[in-house]
């Protein structure tokens, strides 16, 4: 069953991007040219994110509710 976890997207006024941080996931953070590919880029994080800590044997961080 996939986790659910709550991205923050938000503009940079000073680069012109949107950033995207994952609010469960210390440090997962991406960005994107806009608020779809900042999104989609956090999911990828997120992947990356889990299968790494899973790899180091570490916890994974409960999904947001």
């Amino acid at each position: 069953m996939p986790m659910k976890y709550r991205i923050i997207i938000e503009k940079d006024p000073e680069e012109g991007v949107y950033i995207a941080s994952v609010t469960s996931l210390p440090v997962c953070n991406t960005f994107g040219k806009n608020e779809k590919e900042a999104a989609q880029m956090a999911e990828e994080a997120i992947e990356v994110y889990i299968e790494t800590l899973l790899d180091l044997g570490k916890r994974v961080p409960l999904e947001d509710a």
